[in-house]
């Protein structure tokens, strides 16, 4: 008769422990210093508020840089389309500026470790055919910042 009655409370009990180990783990980075955003956050924060998007600072590995004839870029994955790359951006004009700030060329940060402090938004990027929009497009979560005192590598 006893083990009849905590039947109930042992199976309360296994339901509780099996929910908890669902719980997917926090990102190791993010845990490491309290308030860096991951870019995986960054993009699920940006998609949840499009409108106010998530500022803070973003801890991110460059994976990828480009320049433009007005806009550089620091991506966190190879390819600056994919939907969890966080995609940061600064006035091509401020180049050198951001090379003296991180005492190297913009090439060698692939690799690097880079804390940038923002707001990061997600914008629509529509394809173009001789300028016109295709009505094809996708979505990017991006970081535009104005000052390049914004970007420090990261401990």
């Amino acid at each position: 008769m006893r083990a009849v009655a905590l039947l109930p409370l042992l199976l309360l009990t296994a339901g509780c422990a099996h929910q908890t180990a669902m719980t997917a783990p926090k990102s190791p980075v993010a845990t490491m210093v309290p308030g860096w955003i991951t870019p995986a956050e960054a993009v699920f924060a940006a998609n949840e508020d499009p409108q106010r998007g998530i500022s803070g600072t973003f801890v991110f590995t460059v994976k990828n840089t480009d320049v433009t004839e007005h806009r550089l870029y620091l991506n966190s994955e190879r390819d600056y389309r994919h939907q969890l790359a966080l995609n940061v951006s600064l006035d091509a004009a401020q180049r050198e500026a951001l090379q003296k700030q991180l005492g190297m060329p913009l090439e060698r940060l692939v690799n690097r470790r880079l804390l940038v402090t923002g707001t990061a938004h997600r914008a629509r990027i529509d394809f173009t055919t001789d300028g016109k929009p295709t009505g094809k497009y996708y979505f990017q979560t991006q970081v535009k910042i104005n000052d390049p005192r914004q970007v420090r590598f990261a401990p």
